[in-house]
Formats: C-alpha cells, sequence, structure tokens
C-alpha cells in the first residue's frame, strides 16, 4: 500500500498532429550527424585537408570493412564491451552500497563523504600505475580503473537525490509509522530514483571514456588499443573509426539505459511525459 498518493490534474488532450509529423520525429537525432558527415565529405572532397589529417569517409569506411572481414573488428568491439560492462557492473555495486549508505545515514555521510569528495578530484590517468602495481597489466586493472570512472557519478547522484527527497513526505511517513525499511521501500527510494538513473547514465559515459585510458595499460585487443595502433602505423583513418565506434556503442547502451529508465519511471507525471507530444 503506497503511503503517499499524489493526484495530478489532467492535461487537456493535445490535438493529432500530421503523421509525416510523427515519423519525422522518429528521424530527428540523425539530422545533426548526417550534416556533419555531409560536410566532412565535402571537405576530404575539395581538398581543404590532406588525406593524413583528414581522411574521407569513404577511406574509413574502407578501413573498418577490411577489419570487420578479417575478423579483427569484432574482437575488439567485443572485448572493449566486456571492460566496460564488468567495470560499470562493479564501480555501480560499489556506490550504490556507498551511495544509499550516506544518503540516508548522517553519520555514515560524516565519516565517508569527505573521503571519496577526496578522491573524486584525483585524475583517471593517476591511477594508472597504482593499479599497475597492484593488478598487473592484466583485465583486472582496466576493469578496476572503469569502475573508478563509473563510481563516482552514482555515488553522487544517489546520494543527493536520497538527501533531496522532500522532507514532507518522510514526515508523513514518520506519521504512519514507517519502520526503516518501508521508509526506503515506499518514499525514498521512489523519490531517488530519477536522480540514480541520472548517475547510471553519466557513470556509462564516463565507463566509455575510462576504458580508453584502460586500454592503454599494455592491452592487445580492443577500441583504445585500435585507436593507438592506427596511431604508431601512422593510419588515421584507424583512429577516427575508432572514435566512431565508441559514440556508437556508447549511444546504444545509453539508450539500452534510457528504455529501462523509463519502464522504471513510468509512474512519474512529470515535463518531459509532456513534452514528447508538446514538440511532435
Amino acid at each position: 500500500m503506497t503511503v503517499i498518493e499524489t493526484r495530478v490534474a489532467e492535461a487537456p488532450p493535445l490535438p493529432d498532429r500530421s503523421r509525416r509529423s510523427q515519423r519525422f520525429r522518429r528521424w530527428r537525432g540523425f539530422v545533426l550527424p548526417l550534416t556533419l558527415l555531409a560536410a566532412w565529405s565535402a571537405t576530404s572532397a575539395t581538398g581543404m585537408f590532406s588525406a593524413q589529417v583528414l581522411p574521407s569517409p569513404q577511406t574509413v569506411l574502407r578501413d573498418l570493412w577490411r577489419l570487420w572481414l578479417n575478423g579483427q573488428l569484432v574482437g575488439h568491439v567485443a572485448i572493449t564491451t566486456w571492460r566496460v560492462a564488468l567495470g560499470f557492473l562493479s564501480g555501480t555495486a560499489v556506490a550504490t552500497v556507498l551511495g544509499a549508505g550516506t544518503g540516508y545515514s548522517a553519520r555514515t555521510h560524516e565519516f565517508l563523504d569527505p573521503t571519496i569528495q577526496a578522491l573524486k578530484a584525483v585524475p583517471s590517468l593517476a591511477w594508472v600505475p597504482l593499479f599497475i602495481l597492484w593488478f598487473g597489466i592484466y583485465e583486472t586493472s582496466k576493469v578496476a580503473l572503469i569502475a573508478v570512472g563509473v563510481f563516482f557519478p552514482v555515488y553522487l547522484n544517489l546520494m543527493t537525490g536520497l538527501q533531496g527527497v522532500d522532507r514532507r513526505f518522510v514526515e508523513v511517513g514518520l506519521v504512519n509509522n514507517l519502520g526503516p525499511f518501508a521508509l526506503v521501500r515506499h518514499i525514498l527510494a521512489p523519490a531517488a530514483l530519477p536522480s540514480y538513473f541520472t548517475g547510471l547514465r553519466a557513470g556509462l559515459a564516463l565507463g566509455w571514456m575510462f576504458v580508453i585510458a584502460a586500454e592503454l595499460m599494455g592491452a592487445s585487443q580492443g577500441l583504445g588499443f585500435l585507436m593507438t595502433d592506427g596511431e604508431m602505423t601512422g593510419r588515421p583513418a584507424i583512429i577516427i573509426g575508432s572514435l566512431i565506434l565508441f559514440a556508437i556503442m556508447g549511444k546504444v547502451t545509453d539508450a539500452i539505459l534510457v528504455s529501462v529508465g523509463r519502464r522504471a519511471l513510468s509512474w512519474q507525471d512529470d515535463f518531459a511525459s509532456l513534452q514528447g507530444r508538446l514538440l511532435e
């Protein structure tokens, strides 16, 4: 049984838009990438930059296609995705426990948060020598570095989300004699869930960023290694192709997380739920 029931007046129905407008809305996100691709192609065709500085899209696609045909590209993408997945799950697990503890308990916050906030300021590459010393140059050090990048945004968003829950909601729960677990289940957790998913998205993005630094630690496979190999062998098309693959994989995983978040937050009746219909 839900303790707090919020009744929101239903917005008046919006007029129906044409099917053409609805179909175009699905493709709006491709307008800017296609525009950039056209500008890139035009720049390459006019010879404004040399092929060693900015290769054409056709050259990048050709080199990636060769890697695909010999089976190397699948291996690079798969191992990078695996590292990000492990680092994301590890960092999220630790961040969820500590973020929930510091957000719920003022005493725990006083003990832990100052140290965590200090560690947050340490640059990502500063962890590399320490992790190599502790874990060697193998997968453990790479996953640990990615987990560090994921940890801080998830922790911070969950902690601030819990601390930002409306005090009146908590007071209503206490008046209704809710115990600690019931208070968390019915009030604190639902109220902090939007901030938590924001932290997850930010952590996932940092996971893809940190994996590049992680794959500089003696990796022989992965998109980060592929970029380094392109630099060492003078193949800018491989470098740009790897960047594009990073962007695509980051967007795909973010879209999956957004879809999960929409399902988990389907009970929300906020501006974002109305915004889509307003902009059709």
